[in-house]
């Protein structure tokens, strides 16, 4: 696999947010398939955890400036990219001050969702997206891993499909144990809908909680990747009846050449269903 431009979309990258096994494969598999001579982009939140001075993170103006707007409010979309330069590598950091200048990632001190971890999710997809559109670089193939990064396959396959930027891109969305509790209310599909989106590309969820949300993730992908051991069986049956093409869970030591030739049998349409 050489020479293909790959788009990394993660919800956790070490040393950014504590080690754990998303947050390492997002650190470790952009560097494997850049050493195969492909050119990679990589973004992630930029939570307000991330310490900036220690990581070296900096605005890029020229990314940053425009509005998201979610639930008719205008958001403002600020970019920062730091590099890790063991790896020689830059990622980019999603960042708004309403949704991200906090304390804690994903659930406040007790352990609780955040309410608007449905907008934030949006932002998060719509900014990557618009972004990569600034970069005017065309992706091959956007993996997306964390359920942070759930709403950006149908974004892309029903509101930006048209755009030159990602008339060819492939979706491959890896699914982890990233269970969270709740769902995200009534009023999600008017927060998330765009022109693009019909009925029908979402209305088999029957509840945004998270099962609902990996649904509407797998879906709208073109082949899906297990990054943890334990898939809970309700998702490998989603799967399955969706005929979508599967690399099912590897150890460390192996991933990321099997992830590359994965991606390599993706392009070339010689994926096989599960």
């Amino acid at each position: 696999m050489k020479n293909n431009k790959i788009l990394f979309v993660s919800q956790e990258i070490t040393p950014y947010l504590d080690e754990n096994e998303m947050s390492r494969r997002g650190r470790v598999l952009p560097q494997e398939i850049q050493e195969r001579g492909n050119e990679i982009r990589t973004f992630m939140p930029r939570f307000g955890v991330i310490n900036e001075r220690r990581n070296q993170l900096h605005e890029v103006i020229r990314l940053s400036g425009m509005n998201i707007i979610i639930d008719d409010t205008d958001h403002p979309l600020i970019i920062k990219v730091a590099s890790i330069q063991a790896a020689r590598m830059q990622v980019y950091f999603i960042e708004n001050e309403d949704y991200f200048q906090r304390k804690h990632v994903l659930t406040d001190e007790k352990g609780k969702p955040f309410t608007d971890n449905d907008e934030r999710a949006i932002f998060f997809a719509r900014g990557v997206l618009e972004t990569v559109k600034k970069l005017r670089w065309s992706p091959d193939i956007v993996y997306c891993q964390g359920w942070f990064s759930a709403l950006l396959p149908l974004y892309l396959k029903r509101v930006y499909h048209d755009d030159p930027i990602f008339t060819q891109s492939k979706v491959v969305y890896s699914v982890y144990n990233d269970m969270f509790k709740g769902d995200f209310g009534d009023g999600f599909e008017e927060k998330f809908w765009l022109k693009g989106i019909e009925k029908k590309d979402m209305d088999f969820v029957k509840k945004y909680d998270w099962n609902g949300i990996m649904q509407l993730a797998l879906h709208h992908s073109d082949a899906v990747i297990y990054g943890n051991k334990d898939i809970p069986a309700s998702i490998r049956d989603f799967v399955h009846k969706e005929e979508k093409p599967v690399l099912e869970y590897q150890e460390d030591q192996n991933f990321a050449d099997a992830y590359a030739s994965f991606f390599k049998d993706v392009l070339k349409g010689e994926i096989h269903v599960s």
